[in-house]
């Protein structure tokens, strides 16, 4: 297989650009947030509270969002999520205007950061979809896998240098201009995809009635084994491995290393994620699929585990790494089993239900991780989340025989013949 295949499309490349801006600038955002808010508060449920704040309106509009999605043209759809995150880019940017920030009391501060992440979910329901449907506008069915491969690669180098330069650039230059920074991705984004032409919409039922819609996509994913598995167990491993919610607490008071140890941190899981999805452009995961993706997230909470017994900063940076390592064999079995088995004309009202089972588990497994840190203890919490993550993977293996089973390569001998 040509492991340069989809990047021989010239609007996938510029796809590719649009996909990095954006998640350089979110994951970069989301960790300026973060540090800002451990900052003003110090206390560990607040960082919870900012992952409650993005999922609750995330997973309220998600079906609805993968309903619109479906029914609409998709770049112009794109457009308007990433304008959305440049309007609230701009809003936290004025926030933490010092002046702004002095003149207001601490409180007020964290309820406004609070209101426009909230609002940020509701953008994010409709920005995941909407992606995830314009891949397979770009790219014919054969190349899914590669582009799936390089779609997934491209947004673990976003989450890669995002972080990092959020650590970085919060020490070099502040919060108030890291924002600014974040803004000006957002504006790069949106002039890199007005290069990609306007795609048809090829759901033939135009106008279905909301509920019919929501309840037919519900139906196919929940009939289709090989992706609600795929779903649950890594919804399961990210919610209760949600460790890098806590790292703020680590960075600043159990292994003190400050905003750049923070940044190395919070960049380690990515950077191993990364190295993995290079790798597999080379040699592909679509084999024994679902032995595959069973091992990775066990690996994942063993890692975990790891980080939260760790008192020395290379430790805990080399077991994130790790932990990112395998969980991007988890991301790109994931994408490629989703992109495979999913109707054209369903594409965003799945690519939905997976941002509710995974993507919002991000946020609801960083109020998890917040919350068990205050009752427990921050290094209890981490461990108990890889615990948990281990008996889930054990549990879909004894299970679910048929998961173990599942190999992707007649789905893609079936795609290739078809083009």
């Amino acid at each position: 297989m040509d492991p340069y295949a989809a990047l021989r499309f010239k609007e996938f490349n510029v796809f590719l650009g649009v996909r990095f801006a954006m998640v350089f600038a979110w994951s970069m955002q989301f960790i300026v947030i973060e540090w800002q808010v451990y900052s003003l508060t110090k206390d560990p449920l607040s960082l919870g509270i900012i992952g409650l704040m993005e999922v609750i309106p995330a997973v309220a509009t998600a079906l609805f969002a993968g309903h619109v999605v479906d029914q609409k043209e998709k770049r112009n759809l794109l457009v308007k999520c990433i304008l959305g995150f440049s309007v609230l880019s701009l809003g936290l940017f004025i926030l933490s205007w010092p002046s702004m920030e002095n003149s207001l009391a601490t409180a007020t501060v964290l309820y406004i950061i609070y209101a426009l992440v909230f609002l940020g979910g509701i953008v994010r329901a409709f920005l995941g979809p909407t992606i995830f449907s314009l891949i397979a506008l770009i790219v014919p069915k054969k190349v899914y896998p590669n582009a799936a491969t390089w779609s997934t690669t491209t947004w673990q180098l976003g989450a890669v240098l995002g972080p990092a330069l959020a650590g970085f650039s919060i020490s070099w230059i502040g919060v108030h201009w890291s924002m600014c920074l974040i803004f000006t991705f957002s504006l790069i984004a949106l002039l890199m995809l007005l290069q990609i032409s306007r795609k048809p919409i090829l759901n033939p039922k135009i106008g279905e009635p909301v509920f019919q819609s929501l309840k037919e996509g519900l139906r196919f994913v929940f009939d289709n084994k090989a992706i609600l598995g795929a779903l649950t167990l890594d919804m399961i491993a990210v919610l209760f491995g949600g460790a890098v919610a806590l790292l703020p607490i680590f960075a600043q008071d159990i292994l003190h290393v400050g905003a750049e140890g923070f940044g190395i941190l919070r960049a380690a899981p990515a950077v191993g994620a990364a190295i993995t999805m290079l790798g597999s452009t080379r040699f592909p995961l679509h084999r024994n699929a679902g032995k595959k993706l069973l091992w990775a997230v066990f690996g994942f909470g063993l890692c975990i585990i790891v980080f939260g017994l760790s008192t020395y900063f290379w430790i805990s940076v080399i077991a994130l790494f790790l932990s990112g390592a395998v969980d991007g064999v988890s991301m790109i079995i994931r994408q490629t089993i989703l992109q495979l088995k999913t109707p054209d004309s369903m594409r965003g009202r799945v690519a939905s239900v997976n941002s509710m089972f995974v993507g919002s588990s991000n946020e609801l497994g960083a109020f998890e991780s917040g919350l068990t840190a205050k009752l427990m203890g921050t290094v209890t919490a981490v461990v108990f989340g890889g615990t948990m993550t281990l008996l889930t993977v054990g549990l879909t293996a004894f299970a679910s025989p048929t998961f173990r089973a599942l190999d992707l390569q007649k789905d893609i001998d079936e795609h290739e013949s078809q083009d």
